[in-house]
């Protein structure tokens, strides 16, 4: 047997070489590689590794505040707490669940899910409360949230519009966003292997600044009115919207202003859906007609039958025949007499007319959305134009434009910017800017001005607006139906039926404008199922005077002053008014101005707070369903103007 020498056993020397050059040429990449990260790259290592153990957060600021003119807020910012439950970080799960039952009044089996499953679980948001008992329990992890929280539920949220995604959408929440929004802040916070922010582990850098706030010109208690009254017409009558204003002549503020379409009451089509008025612009024709010398109110005129050929299109009257003056044909909207007498304006002039009344042109209003209407040149007229815009036809207003055109009659002859900003502030309450009164221009003289407000007065106490009468106050106001158009012509069966008046009539303090859309049961002229409305919220506004614009000889200022292109501010006129209209209990009112307060329990809430307005007393805490409780309470005789807080069965309040 051969034997094997050790020697050749041994590795190959050139064998131990190649791998010695291997260990050094790895010793030397590692070495170099090292040194690449630890000095050449350590800046940029170091920056990654900050990136993930230390991060920038972005703290939301709290949106500003809007605000009714009494200072009732109406849109507000209030802070939330966004409880989250991280399951693998949980100690105690038993204990977790139970003091999640307890604190946030979750179901057991809801809390056992989420301390016990999954990598991370949103619970909810809740009150900041809740910070007491949940900060310091490890496993929970709390946000600062904010959220936009409307105290009066639905009130006018047409005109707050709303916060999507942190950005305002609509109303004064869009066309003021930039100042409510607020600037955020930012601070600098350690974050766990998972990327979770570790709490107690931030540093502020800059601190949130709050957004600033709006005072707006409505008034809570009228918007309610306003808004319950017309919903309340839509419902009786089956139609498909409205709208519905109330404004001040002499300022131009708006005082109310709602619209519902389809079910949706956050429409805005008091400024944005403009509709053919009909015999609610007969007004601005006579006063044209007036204030040009062209027509007296006592002059006549022929109407026959009650029916005028115009160029192939058949005017009729329903009830007018033979000779009307000027005044009667106002007072009896009649079509044929307004439209003959209307032609003694040339196309120019009664352009012009209605132009300066601001039909055809955006009214301004600190709305987005607002739209002009139409109102055509008069090279674009047809033969039948000067008739049919005589009445109302071949043009389009909103109800916006319409209002403010009345206001125009009411308050002497001169149409006001409308204005629904007071005021807009910072955060810490300094004023940035006062909207004052803006008159737009003089349209007519006041001679004109009340000698068609007079007619007015004729419409309501004997004419087409009868059902708009309050009373022993005067109130001048007009009816009209027009007919929806469609595919160039009018749809059959189809209305729009509006009143648009103010009182009282000798000394206008507001303006009230009501339409419905599209009735479909009862009747549907405007003078039938419009004009109760407008009753009905000047009734309202009388009753809850003494807290929202003190008509009964409350007035802030003295003395009256027709506003005028040029002066910026005008003073309210004192008005002392007659009793309250309506008072339910009849001698409830004592002699030192106290009245008790009504038993509205178990009524539902727009017929409560009409019922307490109907007593002449505020009311705080608009809400929805039962009233179950009032503060006071039912009985307790309070001062006329008092505000009584309500408690609604079912309903969350906080």
């Amino acid at each position: 047997m051969s034997r094997v020498n050790r020697h050749d056993m041994r590795p190959s020397p050139w064998r131990r070489r190649a791998v010695l050059a291997g260990w050094l040429v790895c010793s030397c990449a590692i070495a170099v590689r090292a040194g690449q990260i630890q000095v050449v790259q350590a800046n940029e290592w170091e920056r990654i590794a900050r990136e993930q153990q230390v991060g920038d957060q972005l703290l939301p600021a709290a949106r500003g505040a809007i605000y009714d003119r009494n200072g009732q807020p109406l849109s507000v910012t209030r802070e939330r707490v966004r409880v989250n439950i991280a399951p693998r970080e949980v100690d105690d799960a038993e204990t977790l669940q139970a003091l999640l039952v307890e604190t946030l009044g979750v179901s057991t089996s809801r809390a056992g899910r989420y301390v016990t499953t999954g990598r991370w679980n949103v619970v909810g948001l809740y009150a900041p409360a809740v910070r007491d008992r949940l900060e310091d329990v490890r496993g929970v992890h709390l946000d600062r949230v904010f959220e936009r929280f409307h105290p009066h539920r639905g009130l006018a949220s047409g005109v707050l519009g709303a916060v999507v995604d942190e950005d305002g959408r609509g109303g004064i929440e869009q066309a003021f966003d930039d100042l409510l929004r607020g600037t955020e802040g930012l601070q600098v916070v350690a974050r766990d292997n998972l990327g979770k922010p570790i709490p107690g582990e931030e540093i502020m850098v800059e601190s949130p600044r709050s957004g600033g706030e709006v005072v707006l010109t409505l008034d809570t208690n009228l918007q309610e009115i306003a808004q319950s009254a017309l919903l309340d017409a839509i419902e009786k009558h089956d139609a498909v919207g409205g709208d519905v204003l109330i404004t001040d002549p002499f300022t131009g503020e708006i005082l109310a202003l709602f619209s519902t379409r389809d079910g949706h009451n956050g429409a805005l089509s008091a400024l944005n859906a403009p509709f053919e008025p009909g015999s609610t612009l007969k007004p601005f024709t006579v006063a044209g007609l007036l204030m040009h010398d062209l027509a007296d109110m006592n002059d006549s005129v022929d109407v026959g039958n009650g029916r005028w050929e115009v160029e192939g299109r058949v005017l009729t009257d329903t009830h007018t025949k033979g000779w009307l003056s000027v005044r009667e044909a106002l007072q009896e909207s009649s079509n044929v007499g307004i439209a003959m007498v209307a032609q003694a304006m040339e196309p120019g002039l009664q352009y012009e007319n209605l132009r300066d009344f601001g039909f055809g042109t955006r009214t301004g209003i600190d709305l987005p959305g607002e739209v002009p209407g139409t109102l055509r040149r008069p090279d674009r007229w047809t033969g039948q134009s000067r008739a049919s815009l005589a009445i109302g036809y071949e043009i389009a207003v909103t109800p916006l434009q319409m209002a403010m055109a009345y206001g125009a009659l009411a308050n002497g002859g001169t149409l006001m910017r409308p204005r629904l900003v007071r005021e807009v502030r910072q955060s810490d309450g300094t004023v940035l800017e006062v909207r004052e009164p803006e008159a737009v221009r003089r349209v007519v003289d006041g001679r004109t001005a009340e000698a068609v407000g007079s007619a007015l007065e004729d419409v309501v106490r004997e004419g087409t607006g009868s059902l708009a009468q309050l009373g022993a106050f005067r109130v001048a106001g007009k009816s009209g139906t027009a007919r929806f158009s469609s595919n160039g012509g009018y749809s059959r069966g189809e209305y729009s039926s509006s009143f648009v008046g103010y009182f009282p009539a000798d000394r206008p303090q507001l303006v009230v404008f009501v339409k419905l859309d599209r009735p479909q049961s009862g009747e549907y002229y405007g003078g039938a199922i419009a004009a109760p409305v407008t009753r009905e919220t000047m009734e309202a506004a009388i009753a809850a005077a003494p807290a929202s614009l003190r008509l009964a000889g409350l007035a802030e200022a003295q003395g009256r002053r027709l506003p005028v292109p040029g002066p910026r501010f005008v003073s309210r006129p004192s008005l002392p008014l007659p009793p309250l209209v309506d008072l339910p209990a009849a001698g409830a009112e004592s002699a030192d101005g106290t009245v008790p307060v009504p038993d509205v329990t178990g009524r539902p809430a727009r017929a409560a707070i009409l019922d307490l307005h109907r007593y002449g007393l505020r009311v705080a805490d608009i809400g929805a369903g039962e009233v179950v409780q009032t503060i006071p309470a039912a009985g307790t005789r309070v001062m006329l103007g008092d505000t009584i807080r309500l408690r609604y069965g079912g309903a969350s309040h906080e």
